[in-house]
């Protein structure tokens, strides 16, 4: 298998003249990224409990050098930012511990404490950043925590701030939008393992830090590896223009929900005079769609909701901050800040349905479409995290779903059989792959990949197309700007290069999977009936939960499990089992013996236990490992 390329002559070039064309003069960012410094974390290296190192930011030292031809200098720039990490001072009384995760995790002090925002992806993470604070402003109790939003980067490292008895005695609370919990479970659990395995490629899990390998995801370095906890919200937020006053510090919420994320809202602090915009507004173009997956979202609502809070606290704020990257200052810089961010999501959503309504396709729409100079010429709205071209092509997917509307495209092969036919029409492999080596040395990288995909999927054994494909992958990554179409190309190449690298990430865990309801869990394990297998099968059991004096019905039939909460009376279940709803989870989901909880008394059941059993036995285990660049 062949190694690591240098820069092809056309990514050299193309990278070169990016050098000449975007305002490298402008370096204001880099001023903002670095006022308020008050200390670093030395060595910027967090461990486990078992001395396992799961985070490094020190291996992004080769960053403080000049941009290599293998790097989009425009990521390069925006890596560099990314990795100034340590306690940075906001504004009086709010600091922000910056590259100790893919996100920022903000404290605001109080009284007597200290109100933490968004504690990062890991437990290890946000200890660390609350020792380093602690260690410059003193041993202040954590006196009330803000989830900003459903994704698990924003609430992961809870446990490394707070605890469960300081929340469950009322000396922490822990805030956050309605909704919060729901959404929060069902993205790590329902589609968790493909997620989490997709996330392997965009974040570059497994590349080597280096001008050939992971620069940065855009957004922040890259995914911390430590372990990801989560204690419920006690305050829910559900509507714009509420308020709460945590350790005498007064906050006033904006709701947001269908834009980053499903459940999320901005916050003001009108003593401080500074306005926390989540993840709404961030030194990027985001995704409307990531590349690990998710629901698409709403490009529409969301510049509604800039609009809002432009006219709803713009005017009176003198300093933004974000959940990543770095503030801005000064009413009128901000409001254009806020204003370019909004312009360019209601820009993207409206020409891609003047388009899409002209009768183009998301593939087309995303290869054609110019942005207006001035927003092109701002760096906050660059493609680093989200791209135009995939949000564009979400966009069309929101509206139109799939099917581009071409009956030529309604029913086609899928790929293995595809890639077969197409390569026997090509005139075979060694036809194929020469003909991809002239367009390699052509430049045309994008057409070598496609049809080399042919041929693997055709015949994933054969090695000069493999080889051939990571090197193109390569050139790909190595003309990016964003980063995580970097970090696809170039895990696509490692893995061609090295075989499966599985899922390094994990998304789910205990403690959020003790957040699941008892509808939630039924419907994890519903998403694992083999269907064909249980058509015959009929199974039908009754779960009396003690705690909440409620029974929810699970019926198989089909290959479906129906399940639902019993009102009134229906025929017998098969089986009815009596437990506790934390019960429940520890036996359907927690791996712990059912049998045993029966003999230990946790548990009771009347009529057949071997009704459960026998559906257990109509469950597939998800692959964490399903490969990706192969079939």
């Amino acid at each position: 298998m062949t190694s690591q390329q240098g820069a092809s002559a056309s990514v050299e070039a193309n990278n070169e003249a990016l050098l000449r064309t975007l305002p490298f003069g402008d370096t204001q960012d880099f001023t903002d990224a670095e006022r308020g410094f008050v200390a670093a974390l030395t060595p910027g290296v967090v461990k486990n409990a078992a001395g396992e190192v799961v985070w490094d930011i020190d291996a992004y030292s080769f960053l403080d050098g000049e941009c290599p031809p293998t790097v989009n200098p425009s990521l390069w720039r925006q890596s560099q930012l990314c990795v100034k990490q340590g306690l940075y001072e906001v504004t009086d009384g709010i600091f922000q511990i910056r590259a100790f995760d893919l996100s920022n995790m903000t404290l605001v002090e109080g009284d007597a404490g200290v109100i933490v925002i968004d504690p990062l992806i890991s437990q290890e993470t946000a200890a660390a950043g609350i020792a380093l604070y602690r260690e410059h402003r003193g041993d202040r109790p954590v006196v009330g925590v803000i989830y900003s939003h459903s994704h698990i980067d924003h609430f992961g490292g809870v446990k490394g701030v707070t605890t469960e008895e300081d929340v469950a005695a009322g000396r922490c609370p822990i805030i956050a939008p309605v909704g919060f919990t729901e959404h929060a479970v069902e993205e790590n659990v329902y589609a968790g393992t493909a997620m989490a395995r997709r996330a392997a490629y965009m974040y570059g899990a497994a590349l080597p830090r280096g001008p050939k390998g992971a620069v940065g995801a855009g957004l922040g370095p890259t995914t911390s590896v430590g372990t990801p906890t989560l204690l419920s919200p006690t305050v829910y937020i559900d509507h714009t223009g509420q308020t709460v006053t945590v350790d005498g510090v007064n906050i006033e919420f904006q709701m947001t929900p269908g834009t980053e994320a499903p459940s999320e809202m901005n916050f003001y602090f009108p003593d401080r005079r500074a306005l926390c915009m989540a993840e709404n507004a961030t030194h990027t173009l985001h995704n409307l769609l990531t590349l690990r997956g998710a629901l698409v979202r709403d490009p529409h609502v969301w510049a509604k909701y800039l609009t809002q809070a432009i006219n709803r606290y713009a005017a009176r704020t003198d300093v933004i901050f974000a959940s990543h990257h770095w503030p801005t200052w000064g009413t009128d810089r901000l409001t254009e800040f806020l204003s370019v961010q909004r312009d360019l999501y209601g820009y993207l959503h409206d020409q891609t349905l003047r388009a899409l309504n002209q009768g183009a396709t998301g593939i087309e729409i995303a290869e054609d479409l110019p942005l207006p100079p001035a927003v092109v010429n701002a760096w906050s709205t660059h493609g680093y995290y989200g791209s135009v071209s995939h949000n564009i092509k979400a966009i069309y997917q929101r509206y139109m779903g799939w099917f581009d509307g071409n009956p030529a495209t309604l029913w086609q092969h899928p790929p293995v059989a595809s890639a077969r036919r197409h390569v026997e029409f090509m005139g075979g492999a060694d036809e194929v792959i020469a003909k991809a080596r002239k367009s390699y040395a052509d430049g045309d990288f994008r057409w070598v990949t496609q049809v080399l995909n042919y041929v693997i999927f055709a015949d994933p054994d054969n090695a000069e197309a493999k080889a051939l494909q990571a090197d193109t992958l390569e050139q790909l990554g190595y003309g990016a700007e964003n980063g995580t179409w970097r970090n696809f190309f170039l895990m696509g190449a490692y893995e061609l290069r090295n075989g499966n690298v599985g899922t390094p990430i994990a998304t789910s865990s205990a403690d959020i999977s003790a957040e699941l309801s008892v509808e939630q869990v039924f419907d994890a394990i519903a998403l694992r009936i083999d269907g064909p297998r249980a058509w015959d099968a009929k199974i039908v059991i009754d779960w009396r939960i003690t705690d909440s004096s409620t029974v929810h019905r699970t019926a198989l039939r089909n290959g479906l499990l129906v399940h639902f909460d019993v009102e009134g009376e229906l025929p017998p279940a098969q089986t009815t089992f009596a437990l506790t709803e934390a019960d429940l989870r520890a036996a359907l989901l927690g791996g712990q013996d059912l049998a045993k909880m029966i003999g230990d008394g946790r548990v009771s059941v009347e009529g057949d236990p071997a009704k459960l059993a026998e559906l257990v036995g109509y469950l597939d285990a998800p692959d964490p490992d399903f490969a990706i660049v192969t079939p």
